[in-house]
C-alpha cells in the first residue's frame, strides 16, 4: 500500500472548495485524465450524502473503470472516498478543507495499491507528480468558477 498527502492554500472559502471537489459528475469537464463519469445511488442524510460514481480513465498507456462510493460531510468539510471496484487492491482518499486565515487549507490523503505490480509501481513513482497535477485541476476549475483572488 501506498500513501501521499498534499496539502495546500487556496484563497477560497472552505465551502467552495468542498463544493467543487464533491461534484464528482463534473469532473471529465476539468480533469483531463477522467474521460467519463456515471454516478448512481446518491442519499442523503442530513449534512451527510453518498454518492458511487464510475469514472473512466484515459492515459496514454491506459485505459480503465473504477468504482467509488463518495461520503460528503458538508459540516466536517471532508469528502472520503473509498473502493467499490476497479484495478486496484485498494484505494481510498480524503479531503479536508480547513479555514485558514483567508485561505482555505487543503489536505489530500491517497493510500492505494493497483492489482498490476507493474501498474502499482508505475503510479508509486509518480504519485507526487500526479497528485499535485490533481490539485492545480481543482485550482484552476475554482479560478474558473469563482473568479481570481488576491
Amino acid at each position: 500500500m501506498h500513501r501521499h498527502a498534499v496539502t495546500r492554500a487556496l484563497p477560497y472559502a472552505p465551502e467552495q472548495l468542498f463544493d467543487l471537489v464533491g461534484d464528482v459528475e463534473a469532473y471529465p469537464r476539468f480533469v483531463p485524465w477522467i474521460t467519463g463519469m456515471r454516478t448512481w445511488n446518491a442519499r442523503v442524510d442530513g449534512a451527510v450524502s453518498t454518492v458511487d460514481a464510475e469514472a473512466q480513465v484515459g492515459f496514454s498507456f491506459l485505459r480503465e473503470k473504477f468504482a467509488t462510493r463518495v461520503r460528503r460531510d458538508r459540516d466536517a468539510l471532508s469528502i472520503d472516498v473509498s473502493l467499490l471496484y476497479g484495478p486496484f487492491k485498494a484505494l481510498a482518499n480524503g479531503w479536508r478543507f480547513v479555514p485558514d486565515g483567508e485561505a482555505t487549507r487543503v489536505e489530500f490523503v491517497i493510500d492505494f495499491a493497483f492489482k498490476s505490480p507493474l501498474l502499482d509501481a508505475m503510479l508509486a513513482a509518480n504519485i507526487d507528480k500526479a497528485a499535485n497535477k490533481l490539485i492545480a485541476c481543482f485550482e484552476d476549475r475554482a479560478r474558473q468558477i469563482y473568479g481570481l483572488k488576491p
